[in-house]
């Protein structure tokens, strides 16, 4: 599969697109060309985006939808595939963050978030991934974090979540090799949103400071270039820091070709 240039006439599935990144993502994707279906909770926001998106000449269609609810995201991924025709690209959003250590986390808080983050991702994923290789086309982006590439104190949970998405965007990575269908998982620096700023409120961190951070609106950019790449990991930083990144995630290519050679007779099959 060649390199996905361009999201003209392409059909785009988001979940997380009431606010923040998501949102940047849906009217970045609105102004390429893209028919959306849009995924989050909150219906009042999902329908303000949707006009804007007919504002800026796109065609969004609005899926109120907990993703942690497995049985509301399944209905969500056949409902899209209906109304747009087929999922072309998915920009598996969704999540929430919380700045904690262990100790201070609230069980019932941290399984929130794992069941968000990791399940809700998985949810998309397992419900896409037949129909994408039954049309042999289509795109996966998980958003994950730097988060998911170095521990991160005092962000516990929340890392351990977007190491999950790493791990799975790379097994998807041997999984789906030849098939036309690609995942990656996108790890952004910190990011001006909500969740920045709470964190700052929460205490120190290490962190840029909000003023500081990339915007919603550069990260949603950046993602749309790296839809299509044929790396399973694409980090979205400043230069320098996606340098110490790379460094700190050791030889990922290495390791790619190396657990593919292993398991070379299972992926055959």
């Amino acid at each position: 599969m060649t390199r996905l240039q361009s999201l003209r006439d392409r059909s785009v599935l988001i979940t997380g697109a009431s606010s923040g990144i998501g949102r940047a993502i849906a009217e970045r994707a609105a102004k390429d060309g893209a028919r959306l279906a849009l995924v989050a909770r909150r219906k009042a926001e999902l329908d303000l985006l949707a006009d804007r998106v007919q504002d800026l000449g796109g065609e969004a269609h609005v899926l109120v939808c907990d993703v942690a609810d497995r049985h509301a995201a399944l209905e969500s991924v056949a409902r899209a595939e209906s109304l747009l025709g087929g999922v072309d690209v998915a920009v598996i959003n969704a999540g929430v963050g919380r700045h904690r250590t262990l100790v201070e986390h609230d069980l019932d808080d941290a399984e929130r978030l794992l069941r968000v983050n990791v399940l809700g991702a998985l949810y998309f994923a397992h419900a896409l991934a037949p129909r994408m290789l039954a049309r042999g086309r289509g795109w996966m982006a998980f958003m994950a974090s730097v988060a998911g590439l170095l521990p991160v104190p005092g962000e516990a949970v929340y890392s351990a979540s977007k190491f999950a998405l790493v791990g799975l965007a790379e097994v998807l990575w041997h999984e789906l090799a030849g098939s036309g269908v690609r995942a990656c998982a996108v790890c952004p620096g910190d990011v001006r949103t909500d969740q920045l700023e709470q964190e700052h409120e929460w205490g120190p961190t290490g962190g840029v400071p909000p003023e500081r951070a990339m915007s919603p609106d550069y990260l949603a950019a950046a993602i749309v270039k790296s839809l299509g790449s044929r790396n399973p990991v694409v980090i979205v930083d400043k230069p320098h820091l996606r340098a110490v990144f790379n460094l700190w995630g050791g030889s990922r290519r290495l390791r790619l070709a190396a657990v593919h050679g292993a398991y070379k007779d299972l992926l055959k099959t």
